[in-house]
């Protein structure tokens, strides 16, 4: 079984910073994926970015440039750093894994392992 839990959410001001973390626990593979999603107020949950086990990265467009997925294989930890945060990011933010490559899971309603999520709340 596969653990998963978020931290480091809170409140900023437009243009600030935020890195969240994702530690896991359990059994891990070459080929995990691991990603961030995150859900605002009406919206849908989307992917914010991914990276699996051969460290191929993906960026949703709205966060390319400003946010930055990384892992540390030692910790068992996943981050998310946010750079130049503005009020749309304001949402839930998720960590999720599986053993498929990211490449391979076409939405996140096929990530097996999900944490509780962290909330960011971004103020102009």
């Amino acid at each position: 079984q596969v653990q998963l839990a978020e931290s480091g959410g809170g409140s900023v001001q437009s243009g600030g910073s935020l890195q969240l973390s994702c530690a896991a626990s359990g059994y891990s593979y070459s080929t995990y994926c691991r990603a961030w999603f995150r859900q605002g107020p009406g919206k849908e949950r989307e992917e914010v970015a991914s990276i699996d086990g051969d460290g191929n990265i993906n960026y949703a467009n709205s966060v390319k440039g400003r946010f930055t997925i990384s892992r540390d294989a030692a910790k068992n930890t996943l981050y998310l750093q946010m750079n130049s945060l503005e009020p749309e990011d304001t949402a839930l933010y998720y960590c999720a894994a599986d053993h498929k490559y990211c490449s391979d899971l076409r939405s996140w309603s096929e990530y097996h392992y999900w944490g509780q999520g962290t909330q960011v709340n971004v103020s102009s």
